[in-house]
């Protein structure tokens, strides 16, 4: 669990870590220097990837990492995001997406985090996120060093 408080925001009570993979955490299907980051994460968040696996690579790049790789199929990826995001319970949610198919689950979490890394990020994913980076390894940096959390969403 990840437990912050942060003036004007509120306490968060994370418990969960809900990430897009295409865009977010890898670029062309290859997953990016985010490894050790993620199981460091995995300490004390569980860790959910979504992911339509566009070069179907999802599974096996994400192999060594303590995750739980959920491949969507069909069609309305957006809903079936936002979904599973309240299956887990929203307010325990820091979500990490780039496209526009991520904007209603960067909504529904506690926290949501656009991020915008080598392909990009919807302007659509942007607006509903609390967080924009330019990197996964910058997001993920915010949840190892909460105060970096706190310091960027206070007010």
């Amino acid at each position: 669990m990840l437990e912050v408080d942060i003036p004007g925001f509120g306490p968060i009570k994370l418990e969960y870590l809900v990430s897009d993979f295409t865009g977010t955490l890898s670029v062309g299907g290859r997953l990016l220097p985010v490894k050790e980051a993620l199981n460091q994460i995995a300490g004390f968040l569980e860790i959910h990837i979504l992911t339509a696996d566009t070069f179907g690579a999802a599974k096996e790049e994400l192999k060594d990492i303590n995750c739980t790789v959920h491949i969507l199929t069909g069609a309305s990826h957006d809903i079936q995001k936002e979904q599973y995001v309240t299956d887990l319970g929203t307010e325990k949610v820091v979500a990490l997406g780039n496209g526009k198919n991520d904007r209603r689950m960067l909504k529904a979490a506690r926290v949501g985090i656009a991020v915008s890394e080598g392909e990009g990020c919807s302007v659509d994913a942007i607006m509903a996120a609390d967080i924009q980076v330019n990197r996964a390894t910058d997001a993920l940096d915010l949840l190892l060093n909460p105060k970096k959390l706190k310091a960027t969403l206070r007010f």
